[in-house]
């Protein structure tokens, strides 16, 4: 299950966020979302924990605890799926 966790200190780290997660089970992946331009967090990220149970319990547990003195929120992320009736733009 895809996690998004948002209103994080621009300086939390990946490390930080799959340790805190790993508390609840397994973390496939942790992604801090940067900015492009000047490489600074952007403030969310993204967790992949395999196992929906496990998943479920850390976004009970840490959804609105602190972090890095922020309040976090950790929901569910929406899995987009390219929309196959459009067609691709070939200009």
């Amino acid at each position: 299950m895809k996690l998004l966790i948002r209103n994080l200190d621009r300086r939390t780290t990946e490390q930080t966020l799959t340790k805190l997660f790993a508390e609840y089970g397994s973390v496939q992946f942790c992604n801090v979302i940067l900015d492009k331009d000047t490489g600074v967090s952007k403030g969310f990220a993204f967790v992949e924990m395999p196992k929906a149970g496990e998943a479920k319990a850390a976004m009970k547990q840490l959804n609105e605890s602190m972090l890095d003195s922020r309040k976090i929120r950790v929901k569910k992320a929406d899995v987009k799926k390219a929309d196959a009736s459009k067609p691709l733009n070939k200009s």
